[in-house]
């Protein structure tokens, strides 16, 4: 069954100079900064997604861009994908609480070298 994800909750791009990366995204494009969280990140808001800069030198301009595509449930589209073969880099897990909600994250990869992000937002359990 396909988990057809509702639309790309986040994107997350690796930086080699965050406060330069700040003063593009927030001061040139104008995007609305949410939060700064260690250990060098910088959340923005564009519509209904969510940019996260992540100071990475090493990974930065390598293929260091990561969607994160909105799902019901991280832990359900986790299993579901496992069912089919996929293999998982991070399993599910709370990285934060934004407001009222915990968000959920896993990570696994899309066969070609593209690591894919599986997000949600749930009430805290």
């Amino acid at each position: 069954m396909p988990l057809s994800p509702s639309h790309i909750s986040q994107i997350g791009i690796h930086v080699t100079d965050l406060d330069r990366a700040k003063a593009f995204y927030g001061e040139s494009l104008g995007l609305a900064h949410l939060f700064d969280a260690p250990p060098r990140l910088a959340f923005y808001q564009c519509g209904r997604t969510r940019l996260m800069l992540a100071e990475n030198r090493q990974l930065a301009g390598e293929g260091g861009t990561i969607l994160y595509y909105a799902v019901d449930d991280a832990r359900d589209a986790q299993a579901a994908l496992a069912a089919a073969g996929a293999a998982f880099d991070e399993d599910a897990r709370v990285i934060a609480r934004v407001g009222d909600k915990d968000v959920w994250l896993a990570v696994t990869s899309d066969g070609v070298g593209n690591h894919v992000g599986l997000m949600s937002e749930q009430a805290p359990t």
